[in-house]
Formats: C-alpha cells, sequence, structure tokens
C-alpha cells in the first residue's frame, strides 16, 4: 500500500466531514451558543462516535443494518426528531448571552455519541466507503484500522472549522436583529436538514 491509494479514500473522508449535515449544523449553533470550549466535549463525541459507526461498516456490521429497510425507517425517524427537537430549541438562540450560567448546557461527550447510532448519514456513509474505499492491506483488521484511523483525522478539523465558526460568530451577534437572523437561518438549515435524513441514499 502507498499514499497514493488513500487518497481516494481521504477525498471521500473530507468531503463527509466538511459538508453540512447533521453533525456540522448541531456544532456550529452550540459554537454560537456555548463558544468554543464548551463544545470541544460535543465535537470529540462527534468523532468517537462517527469513527464507531465507520468501524462497524468497515466490519460489515453497516451493510447488515442497511439491509433491514425497518430499522432504516427507525434510524431516520430517530434522528429527524432529534433534529426537529434541536430546530425547536433554537428558535431562542437569538437571545444569546455572553454569560454561560444561563441554565443551559451543550451536548455532552456521550449524547453526541449516541446520536451517531441513529445518525443514518453515518450508517449509509460508512457502509458506502467500506465497500469502495478500503485500503489494501492485509490482515483486514489492519485495513479496518486504517479505514477509521484516515477518517478520523480527516474529521477533526474539519469539525473544529464547523464549531470555531460558530464562535466566531457568537462575537458578531451584539445585536439582537442579527441574533433573530441567526436563529433564523439555523432553524430553517436543522429543519432542511431533518427533511434530507429521508431522501438519503
Amino acid at each position: 500500500m502507498t499514499l497514493t491509494s488513500l487518497l481516494p479514500l481521504a477525498a471521500f473522508c473530507l468531503v463527509v466531514s466538511i459538508t453540512p449535515g447533521p453533525n456540522n449544523i448541531m456544532l456550529i449553533s452550540s459554537g454560537t451558543k456555548f463558544g468554543f470550549i464548551r463544545t470541544i466535549p460535543h465535537l470529540f463525541g462527534v468523532v468517537f462516535g462517527f469513527g464507531f459507526v465507520m468501524l462497524l461498516c468497515a466490519a460489515g456490521v453497516g451493510t447488515l443494518v442497511l439491509a433491514w429497510p425497518s430499522i432504516t425507517v427507525v434510524l431516520r425517524a430517530l434522528a429527524s426528531s432529534y433534529m426537529l427537537f434541536l430546530a425547536w430549541k433554537l428558535r431562542n438562540i437569538s437571545f444569546i448571552k455572553t454569560d454561560s450560567n444561563d441554565g443551559k448546557k451543550p451536548l455532552t461527550f456521550l449524547g453526541a455519541s449516541a446520536f451517531q447510532s441513529v445518525n443514518p448519514s453515518a450508517w449509509v456513509l460508512g457502509a458506502s466507503g467500506a465497500s469502495a474505499l478500503m485500503p489494501p492491506i492485509q490482515p483486514f483488521f489492519l485495513s479496518v484500522i486504517t479505514y477509521c484511523v484516515v477518517f478520523s483525522i480527516i474529521n477533526v478539523p474539519c469539525l473544529v472549522l464547523w464549531a470555531g465558526a460558530g464562535s466566531a460568530l457568537r462575537r458578531c451577534l451584539e445585536k439582537v436583529i442579527w441574533q433573530r437572523v441567526f436563529c433564523t437561518v439555523m432553524v430553517l438549515l436543522t429543519v432542511y436538514t431533518a427533511i434530507c435524513i429521508w431522501f438519503e441514499a
């Protein structure tokens, strides 16, 4: 195996990690509401949870999960329901406070990790990537480990970018009018993401 043989996998991981999706929408929202530092547990929860799903998919579990339509429907229903719940909570983000003691807390490491188990995007992308882009390494478990490590290495800075963007926006939303504009945009994006979950391949 050469580094060039990992380029297709790296490109796939970059596209998956940097494009808008449930996790990135949640991270930019958390960064805006709570700041970057308080969003770090959420961020690494995504890395761990998504990486674990990737591990299962690379081992063949993802294909089995997606082979059962009823399971896929349940995953979509749970993920979209949570996104709609998040959209409902985001309606109040227009009243951003600089004081961290406002009674609300960011998503925890365990919460963000657990969300990946019902995130259909994680299962679909993990299974499709594993079916076409597994590194040609023997024994097989080294191929699985390499697949997960490459994804995690690329995933982390992409997630940091989204959470950091939210934190940067936080400093620009001092006026109530801009807070309301941002709130509206984030609610619409979150609802849109919840709908798109049902149309993923």
